[in-house]
Order: structure tokens, then C-alpha cells, then sequence
């Protein structure tokens, strides 16, 4: 598939590359490619002032606390973030040990340290642990359909449902314990959205859902910012690789475009830019979030791009995922609690929500994380993903502070919130989003086209010399596509 103008070998010439987006897999690409002599004609476009995407660390709180992504999930040798972060010497020495690197969690999300109820009072721990045993045994059975051709119903949320409704009425528990254990299942179900960057677990498709690879080892952060992460990768890049605040505007491909400085050489690519610059390429690489091609995929490439693929941008879904960080003067929580459980006692996943949003937007929250102690303050990071993530975006932070502070105070009685912000405007407005899934749930929000594997599979397929690598992929996914231009170029 690669054309006689793609290739610079008959000119004389190293082949010339972009690179669209400085997030994690931009970077990741890029420095691949600096690694090799064979292409020293490399730029990186990032539209923003700064590189990392939604990797972003800040001091807060006179600590680091993450804006963006958070953990590394699976820290074990098959995690290319946990090689290179091993590598730059960035994590703990307890997070590097092999104890770790082979505990097996499945990819759930550990358990609270404590529960409470909207009502005020503790949930036990027993009932807690009995129906986080059932809801993640269930999202381990979800993904035996994999390789099914046909599945029971479309979506996970909707598997999910009906296995429970079939224990449900089964429980020995009178009526008011009953209603306790779907309020703690439908916590877990906020939790899932949240991991999966979904409004709802009945937008999820069933049969795909098992292609998410679960590596071991325990979650783990990093103690001086995942940033860190992202400066290793651009301290090891030469000097100006990287042009900052250039928002590409149009990547036009399979076409045939001359520069002025190289007489006689054509180029299958051209860049343009918002504001007017243009960068002819032999390959481009491109690693727009997902969300902001969904936004512009009718005006972003020219020709469009081939119908199967424009499809699988569109069967693809990505949602939204929001942080909100309070703090307080003095702890209301024990010296040894990690995470902060809140049950809403009058919710149920068996029952569709009616209410409007401004009335009930944090009831989509899954709690909050205890961070770590920093100088003199104590810091909650609650989060929240869906429409209801949406919603808080609209809300000043005084507001979001207030009624999470309302929120506490009913279900704890703490001691007043300091402090609050949520981090919408940075971790999201220029983002559009936070994490891809494969539609293939409810009707009316599916399309004609292919659906789960299909739609996986013709997203990734290859079409130089163009090629489409979200953050999403990661680095796994445009360090294989590096990897296959050396094959091509014969390095």
C-alpha cells in the first residue's frame, strides 16, 4: 500500500514524518523514530502549550496530585508504561518488586475501606464484600463472550441486570436488606462506568468487552507525578521535535504535494494547521483523542477517510471521566482508609433514574480516594463519569464544593470542606474525553456498520501512509506502527 511518492529513497532522502499530538502515544512514537538514523526529518504538532495530553501533574494542596490519568494499571513486565517508568526510576521500590508485579486482581477495582449509607449509618463490611463477589464474578463471566457469535442480550449493563434481578429474587433478606444490597451493586455499577469512561454499562457492548487485556500486579502511582513519565520521554527527544500551540486543521493524504525547498520531491501528506502553516509528509502519524476525531472526522481528513474506518471511529464510543478534589483541616477518616465508599439507599440498577440531573448528579459519584498526606493538609479525590460528569462541568466550583460538602456532612458529619475545585476546564474541556469502549448496547445509540471485534479490528488496520493512534492505544499501538515503517524502509 505504500505509493512510489511515499518514498523518499529515490530522491536521496531520509523519509519525512509527523506526528499529530504530543499525549503519551505522540510522544511514544516519536521517540521510537528519534531512536533510529534512518528518520531525522521528525515533527511533533501538539495544538496545546504543553505536551503530555492527559497526563498532567500539578502541585496542589502543597503536594502532586494527578489532573489526568492517575494509576498504572497492571504494573507487570507486559505494561510498556511500567517498563519505561521502571526504566526512568519513577515508582516505589515496593510497586518494582516481583510480589507485586504477579499479584493477580483481575483488573477490579480494590475494595472500600468503608461504606457509608446516604442515611448516615455504616454498611457492613460483610454485605459490601458478598456483592462485590457477585458483581465482579458477573464482569468476569461478561467476558467469556469473546468468541461467541452470538451473545444473550447486546450490552454488559443489560447482562449484568438480568443476572441479578435472577439472584435478587432469590435473596432470603427482608425487603429493607434487600434494597440495601442493589444500592451497594448499583455503587459498583458507577465504579464500572468510571473504568470503562461510560455514561451507562448499557452503552457497552457485550461480546467485545473480553478484549480488554488484564495484566497482574497491583495498581500503582507515581510518587512525584505521572508527568514524570512524559519529561523522560521529551528530555530523551531532540531539540525541537516538538512544535507547540499548532492545532492541525486538515490532514490532506493520498495526494501529491510539492514544497518549495525540496525541488523535484513530492509528498503523499500535507498537515495544515489552524493558522495557515503547512507540512508536507511522507508519513503522519496521528494521535488525536478519540473524542476530538468523533468531533471533526467530516472536516479533519481529505479525502474523508474509507468508509469502514470512518465507521469504526464512529461504533466507538468515548466518554467522559471527571475529578473533584476537597480539603480538609483535620481528617474525618481513619490513619489507615484508602477509599471512601458512598450508598445512595435509594438507588437500585434495576430501576432507570428519572430525576432531573441538578438534583442528583452526585449520586453518580463512587466515592473518594484518600491521597496522601502532604504538609499540613488532608485531600479527597471523588470521581464521577457520565452525564452526570457533564452536568458538573456546567457547575462552578463554589456550587460542586457546596454540594459534595452537603453530600459529606449527611453521610459522615465531618467537619466543614476547606477547599474544593473540580477539574473540568483542564482535564476535560480540551480533551473531549477520557476513555474509548465499543458501542453495541441500546438501539438508539448504535449505527449501521460493524460492531465490537469488527469495529476494533478495522480501526487498527493498517493504511499508510496515514495512520490514526489515540491515546487510547497508547504506546503499544504507535510503537507497533514505528516498528512496521522500519520493516517498510527497510532498517
Amino acid at each position: 500500500m505504500e505509493s512510489s511518492e511515499g518514498r523518499a529513497e529515490g530522491s536521496g532522502r531520509a523519509p519525512r514524518v509527523l506526528v499529530v499530538g504530543g499525549g503519551i502515544a505522540g510522544l511514544g512514537a516519536a521517540q521510537r523514530l528519534c531512536r533510529h538514523p534512518a528518520f531525522p526529518q521528525l515533527r511533533v504538532l501538539e495544538a496545546t502549550a504543553r505536551a503530555g495530553g492527559r497526563i498532567r501533574s500539578e502541585r496542589c494542596f502543597g503536594g502532586v496530585v494527578e489532573l489526568g490519568a492517575h494509576w498504572i494499571h497492571g504494573p507487570s513486565q507486559g505494561n510498556p508504561v511500567f517498563q519505561l517508568a521502571a526504566k526512568y526510576q519513577l515508582l516505589r521500590e515496593k510497586d518494582l518488586s516481583e510480589e507485586n508485579q504477579l499479584t493477580e486482581t483481575g483488573g477490579h477495582v480494590g475494595l472500600p475501606s468503608v461504606s457509608y449509607g446516604s442515611s448516615g449509618v455504616s454498611v457492613s463490611r460483610e454485605l459490601v464484600v458478598e456483592m462485590a463477589s457477585l458483581f465482579y464474578g458477573l464482569i468476569d463471566q461478561t467476558r467469556e463472550f469473546l468468541h461467541m457469535a452470538d451473545a444473550p442480550v447486546p450490552s454488559v449493563g443489560e447482562y449484568l441486570k438480568k443476572e441479578i434481578r435472577q439472584r435478587a429474587a432469590s435473596w432470603p433478606e427482608d425487603e429493607e436488606t434487600r434494597k440495601l444490597k442493589l444500592a451497594v451493586l448499583n455503587s459498583f455499577f458507577n465504579v464500572e462506568c468510571c473504568v470503562s469512561g461510560t455514561h451507562s454499562m448499557d452503552l457497552v457492548a457485550l461480546v467485545p468487552f473480553g478484549e480488554y487485556t488484564v495484566l497482574p500486579g497491583l495498581d500503582c502511582t507515581f510518587p512525584g507525578g505521572y508527568q514524570g513519565l512524559t519529561n523522560h520521554i521529551m528530555a530523551s527527544l531532540p531539540e525541537d521535535v516538538i512544535v507547540f500551540n499548532k492545532p492541525v486543521k486538515t490532514v490532506h493524504w493520498n495526494g501529491s504535494f510539492k514544497e518549495a525547498s525540496s525541488l523535484g520531491e513530492t509528498f503523499p501528506v500535507l498537515v495544515e494547521c489552524e493558522d495557515g502553516a503547512c507540512f508536507p509528509a511522507h508519513h503522519v502519524i496521528v494521535t488525536v483523542p478519540l473524542g476530538f476525531l468523533k468531533e471533526h472526522l467530516d472536516t479533519f481528513f481529505e479525502p474523508p477517510l474509507p468508509t469502514e474506518k470512518a465507521e469504526a471511529i464512529r461504533k466507538m464510543g468515548f466518554g467522559t471521566n471527571n475529578k473533584i478534589f476537597l480539603e480538609f483541616e483535620e481528617p474525618f477518616w481513619e490513619p489507615d482508609c484508602q477509599y471512601i465508599q458512598v450508598v445512595w439507599e435509594d438507588t437500585s440498577p434495576l430501576e432507570d433514574v428519572t430525576s432531573e440531573l441538578r438534583h442528583i448528579w452526585f449520586k453518580k459519584l463512587i466515592g473518594f480516594l484518600v491521597l496522601p498526606s502532604f504538609e499540613s493538609v488532608h485531600v479527597l479525590c471523588g470521581f464521577i463519569a457520565g452525564l452526570e460528569s457533564e452536568f458538573m462541568e456546567s457547575l462552578s466550583d463554589e456550587d460542586v464544593l457546596l454540594s459534595l460538602t452537603q453530600v459529606l456532612r449527611r453521610v459522615t458529619a465531618p467537619d466543614t470542606v476547606c477547599r474544593g475545585s473540580h477539574t473540568s476546564h483542564v482535564l476535560l474541556h480540551h480533551a473531549r474525553g477520557s476513555a474509548v469502549w465499543l458501542e453495541g448496547g441500546r438501539p438508539a445509540h448504535r449505527s449501521a456498520g460493524p460492531t465490537g471485534t469488527a469495529a476494533r479490528a478495522l480501526a487498527l488496520s493498517p493504511a499508510p501512509p496515514l495512520q490514526c493512534h489515540g491515546e487510547a492505544d497508547h504506546v503499544l499501538s504507535s510503537d507497533r506502527q514505528c516498528l512496521s515503517w522500519l520493516e517498510i524502509w527497510g532498517c
